[in-house]
Formats: C-alpha cells, sequence, structure tokens
C-alpha cells in the first residue's frame, strides 16, 4: 500500500464522526483566519474536552492546523490537504465508465 493511500485513509477516518465533519464544515467557513476554539464550542454545542479531542484528530490528519494568539487558539482548515484528498477521490472518475461516467 502507498503512502499516500495510507495518508488518505487516515484522513476519511478521522472524518468519520458527525462532529468532526461539523467541526471542518466551520472551520472552512471561517476561511484562512480560522475560528477560536471557544466559538466553535458554542456554535456546535460541544463540551470542550470532546471538542479538544476531535479538534487533536483533525490535527493529527493534518485537515485542520491551530495557532496560538493570545489566549486563543484558532483553528483553520488545511485547504492543501483538503484539495489533495478531494482530488485523490476524483483522480481516476473518468477512467472504467467514460466520460459520461463523471458529473
Amino acid at each position: 500500500m502507498s503512502r499516500k493511500l495510507e495518508a488518505h485513509a487516515e484522513q476519511l477516518a478521522a472524518l468519520g464522526h458527525p462532529a468532526r465533519l461539523a467541526i471542518l464544515r466551520h472551520v472552512v467557513k471561517a476561511g484562512p483566519e480560522g475560528a477560536p476554539a471557544g466559538e466553535l464550542q458554542a456554535k456546535l454545542d460541544i463540551p470542550a474536552s470532546t471538542l479538544s479531542h476531535h479538534l487533536d484528530r483533525l490535527a493529527r490528519s493534518r485537515l485542520v492546523e491551530g495557532r496560538r494568539e493570545g489566549t486563543f487558539i484558532y483553528y483553520s482548515a488545511a485547504f492543501v490537504a483538503l484539495r489533495a484528498l478531494t482530488d485523490f477521490l476524483w483522480e481516476d472518475c473518468c477512467l472504467g465508465g467514460g466520460k459520461d461516467a463523471c458529473c
């Protein structure tokens, strides 16, 4: 198995929880500036310890990045990694069924 395949499998596994998908969607909407952890907690109604666990899993999979500003931690989407993951999912789209098989 290739390293690329293993990395993408890890990323997809990290996305395999509804809370992590909601977190990722929120940080994507926040753009490159990101969203502070407190905002994520309030908007998604997730306990702080649970949010921390999910953010850690997403960060280990390199789908989100955190940066500290004073006492706040801002989380943003790792857009390059997300693009690589979606490109990987679509890269063989038209090979088996011809161009009509793809959207």
